[in-house]
């Protein structure tokens, strides 16, 4: 196996191959592989499940009873899916994860993950900060949904990535089209409103980065 993928792991971050070899080998789990379109984790269904994804990229999805979608995350390799519901009261997961290309899959049972963490405090700590990490992220999308306007809710993220980097170029995350996806609006609007500001020279658009130019304005967009 190449053990690459699982050292960029968020889970694994710090473990040699070496190490992190020895651990799976002494832990079960099984790799499990998805077509695209195909559901990986079902809406509702017992957490009993993580995995981490070894090659494509999966979706977490929100279906609402009146037909609208919220696409929550893109999850690519290295990243964990199911790890908060596994260990949550419910125990069920809150979302569809489908794949929106074809997946291979490292899959975990939730007592072999707690072997994993026992064998090296490591993982322990990994998986922590990873939850941690999810959960702030979380609030922050929250945040974002709460703004009704294209221009507000491109306004907000490009203003947070900058906060976080310390840089005034954010980088468009994965590709265009996933951008508006996880923001949950259509690729042509947001283009649109993304010309607006450039026109008003709030920001430069040469994708795939942003450039801000004027912070001021840009957060005086989230008020509009």
């Amino acid at each position: 196996m190449d053990y690459s993928v699982l050292e960029r792991s968020p889970l694994f971050t710090g473990i040699p191959a070496k190490e992190l070899r020895d651990d799976l080998e002494a832990v079960p789990h099984h790799i499990q592989c998805y077509e695209k379109g195909e559901t990986i984790l079902l809406l509702m269904e017992e957490a009993n499940r993580i995995g981490i994804i070894l090659e494509g990229r999966a979706q977490a999805q929100k279906l609402f009873p009146n037909g609208s979608q919220v696409n929550v995350s893109v999850r690519i390799p290295g990243d964990m899916i199911g790890p908060a519901a596994v260990f949550s009261k419910s125990r069920r997961y809150p979302c569809d994860v489908v794949a929106i290309e074809p997946c291979t899959i490292m899959m975990f049972r939730r007592d072999d993950i707690l072997l994993l963490m026992q064998r090296d405090i490591r993982i322990l700590e990994n998986f922590t900060t990873e939850i941690a990490s999810a959960t702030y992220m979380l609030q922050q999308r929250l945040e974002l949904f709460s703004y009704s306007g294209i221009a507000q809710k491109a306004a907000f993220y490009l203003l947070i990535q900058a906060r976080q980097t310390g840089k005034m170029q954010v980088q468009i995350p994965e590709s265009f089209s996933n951008w508006a996806m996880t923001m949950n609006v259509s690729r042509p609007s947001l283009h649109r409103e993304l010309k607006k500001l450039e026109s008003q020279k709030i920001i430069s658009y040469n994708p795939p980065t942003i450039d801000i130019l004027d912070a001021a304005a840009l957060q005086n967009v989230l008020s509009q």
